[in-house]
């Protein structure tokens, strides 16, 4: 994705005050967070063990960052990618109940990372999951807890635009949902992303439904993996997929921005299913999968919602530099000083 720096660029606010307005953001979203969906905060792993099926495998191809560990007579651990699986089994482990769930300050190392304007080596977010029912593993449920999620958005950007005016208030009052065999349908000749730029720019804020499975083009929409977020289980219209990714328009670079990706998470039939279709069966006699497959672990709905994202949305900054410190090709350097872009 070629980078897309605004025209005579400005940041509206300074070095110091960004600072300041990241730590607001920060502070003030996860309570909110953890307040619509009764999330109580957790400590995470940085790292965890390989060959158990615990790290998130993101798309099945990303390398993850791993080390010897002395101790375990060095047995390999890795660099979690995030923690879409660990969180899961932390529900079971820690006891919560229908309703209730947790959220992280997760940290991850995506080495493999193609660096950009809005992707980096280092990713901070907030990864949540919560305890859902059967009758809950539905798109509408999925739509409950997706507006529940805007509705925090919606607060925080009033919070920030109420503290630093020079801020705009910008997400519309509701966001819209649209399935990606939809997307297809209206944008026949147009590649995912693309799609992803005309949905987000007709209508500011949108829920893309069904990442992962085929569409009737033959192809993914985008990748996912088959083992945690459900996107084979038939829905309305014959569509398929109970995950998503919430996609704003952003006017600062002028293309859609994702700030978070969820979803209902596999049960047993979904899991194996989609193992299947991946061709990834040899993954059921790792710890996690053995255990969903057993039924010890709860039925749930989870996501990450991107820290560094969400803060250079609402403070309108052109690069994810601006807002955390990271590793950049020197050409990305020099052409981020030539467009008025300080990178921390």
């Amino acid at each position: 994705m070629a980078d897309n720096y605004p025209r005579s660029y400005k940041a509206l606010l300074g070095v110091r005050e960004t600072e300041r307005a990241i730590k607001e953001i920060k502070d003030f979203f996860q309570l909110s967070l953890a307040t619509e969906l009764n999330l109580t905060r957790v400590t995470a792993p940085l790292f965890v063990l390989s060959g158990l099926g615990i790290n998130d495998d993101l798309n099945g191809v990303e390398r993850a960052v791993s080390f010897p560990v002395k101790a375990l007579g060095d047995r390999k651990a890795e660099i979690v990618h995030s923690l879409a699986k660990w969180k899961r089994l932390a529900l079971a482990e820690y006891g919560f109940s229908k309703g209730f769930g947790l959220y992280t300050d997760m940290n991850a190392i995506r080495a493999d990372e193609e660096l950009d304007q809005i992707h980096s080596l280092y990713v901070d977010q907030w990864d949540w999951e919560r305890v859902i029912d059967e009758s809950e593993r539905s798109l509408e449920f999925l739509r409950h807890a997706v507006t529940k999620i805007y509705s925090a958005m919606k607060r925080l950007e009033f919070r920030m635009h109420d503290l630093y005016s020079s801020l705009p208030l910008e997400l519309p009052e509701s966001i819209t949902f649209v399935h990606a065999e939809e997307a297809l349908v209206r944008y026949p000749g147009l590649s995912p992303k693309e799609r992803e730029d005309a949905l987000a720019k007709e209508y500011g804020a949108v829920f893309l439904i069904g990442i992962g499975g085929v569409l009737a083009n033959g192809e993914p929409h985008d990748g996912r993996a088959p083992d945690y977020d459900d996107w084979s289980t038939p829905t309305e219209k014959g569509y398929r997929g109970l995950n998503g990714d919430i996609i704003v328009w952003n006017s600062t670079i002028g293309r859609a921005f994702e700030l978070s990706s969820m979803g209902i998470r596999v049960d047993k039939a979904a899991l194996e299913r989609q193992l299947a279709i991946a061709g990834k069966e040899s993954c059921k006699g790792l710890y996690f999968h053995s255990r969903l497959l057993k039924g010890s672990l709860p039925l749930s709905i989870g996501g990450g919602i991107g820290q560094s994202r969400l803060c250079m949305y609402m403070l309108r900054k052109a690069h994810i530099g601006e807002i955390q410190v990271g590793l950049w090709t020197e050409a990305t350097r020099q052409s981020c000083n030539e467009a008025g872009i300080f990178l921390l």
